[in-house]
């Protein structure tokens, strides 16, 4: 068991130094695994907000003229101490979010990848010649845009904080977060453990709230917003970014589908249905196959398989590295689910397994809710077309493949989908018609760094992790040079 962690950091990280909030309001931020208070978090304010703003602007003056290839080294280095302090920012994320200690470790080892990933890029933001005959060049260079917000969703905080800002300073930006106001406190060690290896300003760090969150995106001083967060978010965060006309990079919510098609092996689709799920944080993730469409031949033998598939989700302490589910992350979200739940029985879902909340005393405290899926799901009910956040899959049986695909696709979300069989014509076929961003087939939750991830319809705009991300953190200017002689 890890004991319960808190950085010395719980203000403002703003220019370099902390920095109490100008209204002085400190915030308790829980242990959802316990439901108890760890410790006071400042809230930022829209006034707090302008001065990390002036401060970013003054760093980003200073950072954007530090060569490609120190930034690079720069990002090495966080990566470093990123990996470094792995056991320690895992121990904080699991105390604070409430996902397992030992897959938190995980994301730390991914947020070291992407700060090495786009360290090694700095190069790539490359333009293009344009002829133009023997008289002039004409070129285009890719400069920063100045400075960019990262407002960060609670189910991975630290991997998020550390992994996102690693494109935008490698462009030459300064980046403020603004951490999840559930789980700020690994985005504050961070800066604690980084703050002096970049230029004062070019990193902030603003834990808050709606109010922290608006100021950011409708700020005329922030040239970009990026949210990894719901569709509402995402509406709002454009709405509020309209008025200055600034870009936005939105990594929103999905209601994704695995789709198994009838030669395909029922064990694999069944271990495959559990682990789209990721069922280890809870599901929640936007990324999760939380929809099973399975062809009626091996719709039973896959049910079947499900309950054993699922033995190995069993929630508990999320600090404990024993634990391999973990807790949701607040009151709100867990009595959400519980809703969820209930409407699916009362709709005549079939419940094949969970659908509680645990009876361990140990748990008494905290918020936690069993594996749960439910079978003969029919595309009509909220079950099926919202997404849950949360460990609840439905099954559905499917016959006819046109109808299928069109169920699939009715919902307004389009993030990931999960194809399942050993016909290559039908896994391209599904794998084209699928209106999603990120296609598996024979494979599901698995990101790769280097490939474009992002979603379709209001699952988002942009790409990340891939040079395509690096690049949208940049603005190409055309540059025109006549080589007339006079006379």
């Amino acid at each position: 068991m890890l004991d319960k962690p808190a950085p010395t950091g719980r203000s403002l990280y703003i220019g370099g130094s902390w920095r109490h909030p100008l209204s002085g309001r400190y915030v308790a931020t829980l242990n959802p695994g316990t439901n108890e208070p760890i410790c006071d978090v400042a809230e930022a304010s829209a006034a707090d907000i302008d001065a990390a703003v002036a401060a970013a602007r003054a760093g980003f003056r200073m950072w954007r003229q530090v060569p490609p290839l120190e930034r690079g080294r720069i990002l090495k280095a966080i990566a470093a101490v990123v990996r470094d302090n792995a056991r320690e920012l895992a121990a904080l994320d699991a105390a604070n979010c409430g996902n397992p200690v030992r897959e938190m470790i995980g994301d730390a080892g991914i947020a070291a990848a992407q700060l090495d990933f786009f360290g090694g890029l700095v190069t790539e933001m490359k333009g293009d010649t344009i002829p133009m005959g023997p008289d002039a060049i004409n070129l285009t260079v890719r400069q920063p845009l100045g400075v960019v917000a990262r407002i960060l969703a609670f189910n991975h905080p630290f991997m998020f904080c550390a992994g996102k800002m690693a494109a935008p300073l490698a462009a030459g930006n300064a980046v403020i977060i603004k951490p999840p106001e559930q789980a700020p406190l690994s985005s504050l060690r961070l800066a604690e453990l980084i703050g002096g290896l970049l230029p004062e300003g070019v990193l902030s760090v603003v834990p808050g709230g709606r109010e922290a969150g608006t100021a950011l995106a409708s700020h005329p001083g922030v040239d970009k917003v990026a949210l990894i967060g719901s569709v509402q978010a995402g509406r709002a965060v454009m709405k509020a970014a309209s008025d200055t006309i600034k870009p936005v990079l939105l990594e929103l919510g999905g209601k994704n589908a695995l789709i198994a098609f009838a030669d395909a092996d029922p064990a694999r689709v069944a271990a495959a249905v559990v682990a789209g799920m990721n069922f280890t944080w809870c599901g929640q993730s936007c990324g999760s196959t939380s929809r099973a469409f399975i062809h009626r031949d091996i719709y039973d033998a896959v049910l079947a398989r499900l309950p054993e598939k699922l033995s190995g989700f069993v929630p508990g302490i999320p600090t404990d590295e024993a634990t391999t589910m973990g807790a949701i992350v607040s009151a709100n979200q867990h009595d959400r689910i519980l809703d969820f739940i209930a409407s699916a029985k009362a709709e005549g879902a079939r419940l094949v397994c969970g659908g509680r909340v645990p009876d361990d005393p140990r748990l008494g405290g905290g918020f936690y809710i069993e594996p749960t899926i439910f079978a003969d799901v029919t595309p009509q009910m909220r079950i099926a077309r919202e997404e849950i956040f949360g460990p609840v899959l439905s099954v559905m049986p499917w016959s006819d493949e046109a109808q299928m695909l069109e169920t699939v696709n009715s919902v307004e979300y389009g993030l990931t989908c999960s194809i399942w069989t050993n016909d290559l014509v039908k896994a391209h076929r599904t794998a084209l018609a699928a209106e999603a961003g990120f296609v598996w087939v024979n494979e599901v939750a698995k990101h790769f760094l280097g490939t474009p991830f992002g979603g379709w319809k209001q699952s988002g705009i942009g790409r990340e992790e891939c040079l395509g991300e690096l690049i949208a953190f940049t603005q190409e200017k055309n540059i025109h040079v006549s080589l007339k002689l006079p006379g």
